[in-house]
């Protein structure tokens, strides 16, 4: 291995020699020898076109050197915005009413964020689960990625000046270590629980004797308004996704593909970014890792690739608590008084003096409470709620993605799911080189079994599990505990035996609905409602991807062209259900006029002809494609609802159910009015194509954005902020991120494309700051290299040793 790797730096040295200025995130002077007498890690980084890093090392410290190097090169203000979140000292450098990013948790402003934060470094929390011995703790070969990875952050620091503005000169930008690269890890693996309740968390307060006198014993909880709260989160997240496998009966050479498409934030600490990683002899993959993380996450090798798609699985339950009623921070178990473990965090507070909050822990997890908040749960004289978090307890992720980029096969995927087990909110689904397809919803849930729910679940729960899949349990009986699964590494959690799967199916796809209908006509059936519902309606999103997968699968001779136009089909599912039917009864408005929401009246007669010769997509160029979605917007609360929709959902042909839409019912031509007097109102015209309206703006250059909202049923999903005043969509919140296309030709190296759509590094003095953003405008793509001759023939090769100094 060694003798390869120098002869490799010798290329690499003649390489340099040879090439041009280094792009900006690979300034600085190489190394005179790839690996320093003084034993310090190192790595030999070679770029290729649009700013991709193909990292190669001797030992995973020395990969983690690499990557956490090249990483501060193109993002060093995200990620150190990101270490001052989990160190818990945004109030101390922004101050404390301002609100983070969100990348990392829900918290609404930096105080709360902190109080959260830095309990969990008090409390040694990460410390204590980096200290487990694996498999439920992580492997040497992860804390060594982890240690490397702060080492050559540091480095870049240490070596460089930041360019970019967003952080340049900024006393925040501090050197990190192996716990704060953990932290991270934790942060993301939380933030479908605790982490998406910190608010709840840090301002849980037990009732004091006055509000108890005042209030009596205090509101009850209301389920229908925690079952909305809980479906409004879902329906406001940032993130989802889209994943297919085809095994090789479909394809044209008999071999897997693959294509994932992440729906991502597009800003923030939650982006993808781009890399190649190799220990020759030992690890070879390709595809992107989250901000901070050391491993890559979504990705491929010469024999399989696999993404992700979040999950319906409801990674937490809650347990009430009954109180003792002379002291609202005691709870009863079997009839006996436990006391409530208080944590005290004080944070420092820019301009001001600190803070200092308790919060309250059981062992069930934090008290969480809110009057009107995310979670509508108050704490009462007699009754508290917990929040149980499994993934609390869970540093397995960075594992489980290792081992995915080492497997051969979808059976050595599944099998790092088996022994890991530390995916906490995503599905899974993988294609191979030999033909086979994965789905699989192996993620950490808290161990809810349908009975358990039916013998523990409170008056609450019994309204809130079958409707949304929360368990809410009576903590007050010790036979009402989580239990172990024999398989399951951690207690209180499902074993792998639990997990829907779909092996080798012609297709295996999610839309981020239930495992259910992974596959149409192979139906996933007899889990427990937490991982999700079956039967009930699925999304237009979901529909639409099915409608279109299940076609290709049918029709044969797949290659990775056919994966790269179901990307940029951008077909409108809910266009071709409602567009056509729509047109007509515009047309049919007596006098071509509706009323608006204000009751005016509104020629809407120039609408009629642009919607009936809109062409059901959303590509930059479409004419009607702005129109409808701005009066789908509008008719969204109508078409869930059983007047909305002629003929209702059947459980027998869910892919094709609910359809006709009513034109006929209240609401519909006053969506139309509105509509159209939005586009006027702005002065839009109501045939401009979608583009004209649709972009983003990068170093002054205006891109137009392809895609379309989680409503209109689009695979290639963006949601960007409607702002009227200044054009239409000016930038985009969320949306596709980092996209591949993988499939294998028998050569050892994979057939991949890939593109990331908010491209490479945030700063915008980088080369690759929208490099790639105008690759996604266009619907263009990048062809990775991933083997050695295709990265040193690469023309925009540049080569930099990176090492401590």
């Amino acid at each position: 291995m060694r003798i390869r790797f120098r002869r490799l730096a010798v290329a690499a040295v003649a390489l340099l020699t040879a090439s041009a200025a280094l792009p900006a995130a690979a300034t600085e002077r190489p190394s005179r020898q790839e690996h320093p007498s003084d034993g310090g890690l190192s790595a030999v980084i070679r770029y290729t076109e649009y700013g991709i890093p193909h990292i190669r090392a001797r030992s995973y410290a020395d990969l983690g050197f690499g990557t956490g190097w090249a990483q501060a090169a193109d993002q060093v203000c995200v990620l150190a915005d990101g270490f001052v979140t989990v160190r818990g000292e945004r109030s101390r450098f922004f101050g404390p009413h301002a609100a983070p990013d969100g990348s990392l948790s829900s918290a609404g402003d930096n105080l709360s964020s902190d109080l959260y934060f830095r309990g969990v470094r008090e409390a040694g929390t990460v410390e204590k689960l980096l200290a487990e011995p694996a498999p439920l703790g992580p492997s040497r070969q992860i804390k060594d990625l982890m240690r490397g990875y702060a080492a050559g952050y540091d480095a870049w620091l240490r070596q460089h000046r930041t360019t970019d503005p967003a952080c340049k000169g900024a006393a925040w930008v501090r050197p990190v270590g192996t716990v704060d690269v953990a932290a991270r890890f934790y942060a993301l693996a939380v933030i479908g629980g605790q982490g998406d309740a910190v608010d709840g968390i840090t301002g849980a307060q037990p009732p004091t004797a006055a509000t108890t006198r005042a209030r009596g014993a205090g509101p009850a909880p209301d389920a229908q308004a925690l079952i909305r709260a809980l479906r409004k989160r879902a329906a406001g997240a940032d993130m989802g996704s889209n994943a297919v496998a085809f095994a090789g009966g479909t394809t044209a050479d008999g071999r897997g593909l693959l294509l994932g498409n992440p729906h991502y934030p597009w800003q923030g600490g939650r982006r993808f970014w781009q890399v190649q990683q190799t220990i020759p002899g030992e690890l070879d993959v390709a595809g992107a890792a989250l901000l901070g993380e050391p491993t890559v996450a979504i990705g491929y090798n010469a024999r399989v690739a696999w993404s992700h798609t979040v999950s319906t699985g409801v990674p937490f339950n809650l347990t009430q608590l009954t109180l003792d009623p002379a002291d609202p921070t005691v709870y009863l178990v079997d009839g006996r008084p436990v006391r409530m473990t208080r944590r005290t965090v004080t944070v420092a507070v820019k301009d001001g003096p600190p803070v200092t909050r308790t919060q309250w822990w059981t062992r069930y997890g934090p008290v969480v409470a809110s009057g009107d908040g995310d979670l509508p749960l108050p704490w009462t004289a007699t009754t508290a709620f917990a929040l149980n978090d499994p993934n609390a307890a869970n540093m397995r992720f960075a594992d489980t993605s290792l081992a995915f980029g080492k497997a051969r096969d979808t059976a050595g995927v599944l099998d790092s799911l088996t022994r890991h087990q530390g995916l906490p909110w995503v599905n899974t689904i993988a294609a191979d080189s030999a033909g086979h397809s994965l789905f699989t919803q192996s993620q950490v849930l808290p161990r809810i079994t349908d009975d358990l729910a039916g013998r523990c679940s409170t008056d609450l729960g019994r309204d809130t599990y079958p409707a949304a899949g929360l368990a809410v349990l009576d903590g007050s009986r010790g036979s009402c505990a989580l239990g172990r699964d024999a398989d399951a590494v951690q207690p209180g959690v499902f074993g792998p035996a639990r997990m829907p799967t779909l092996k080798d199916a012609p297709y295996a796809e999610n839309s981020n609905d239930s495992a259910w209908l992974a596959n149409a006509d192979r139906p996933l059936t007899g889990y427990e409602r937490i991982f999700g519902a079956v039967g009930t309606p699925r999304s237009p999103r979901t529909r639409g991807a099915l409608d279109a997968v299940a076609a290709m699968a049918q029709r044969g001779g797949l290659t990775v062209r056919d994966l790269q136009r179901q990307q940029f089909a951008n077909r409108v599912t809910v266009g071709a259900l409602a567009a056509e039917d729509t047109a007509r009864a515009c047309a049919a408005l007596p006098g071509g006029v509706a009323r608006n929401k204000d009751g005016k009246e509104v020629d809407v007669s120039a609408a009629c002809p642009v919607l009936a010769a809109w062409d059901r997509t959303v590509g930059t160029g479409s004419r009607g494609a702005l129109l409808f979605d701005r009066f789908w917007r509008r008719i969204g609360a109508l078409v869930p609802n059983a007047r909305g929709w002629k003929v209702p959902f059947s459980a027998a042909d869910p892919v094709h159910t609910p359809n006709t839409l009513d034109t006929g019912a209240p609401g519909f031509a006053t969506a139309l009015a509105d509509a159209v007097t939005e586009l006027r109102t702005a002065a839009i015209p109501l045939d401009s194509p979608l583009g004209e309206h649709q972009f983003v703006v990068r170093n002054g250059r205006r891109m137009p954005v392809p895609g379309g909202t989680e409503a209109l049923g689009v695979w290639n999903k963006v949601q960007p902020l409607w702002d009227p005043a200044h054009g239409g969509y000016t930038e985009v919140v969320m949306g596709s991120s980092h996209i591949q296309a993988v499939g294998w030709n028998g050569s050892g190296c994979p057939v991949a494309r890939t593109l990331l759509t908010y491209s490479q590094s945030s700063n915008p003095h980088s080369p690759h700051y929208s490099d790639q953003t105008r690759l996604f405008s266009r619907q263009r793509w990048v062809t990775p290299r991933f083997c050695e001759k295709d990265i040193l023939s690469s023309p925009a090769l540049k080569v930099v040793h990176v090492r401590e100094r």
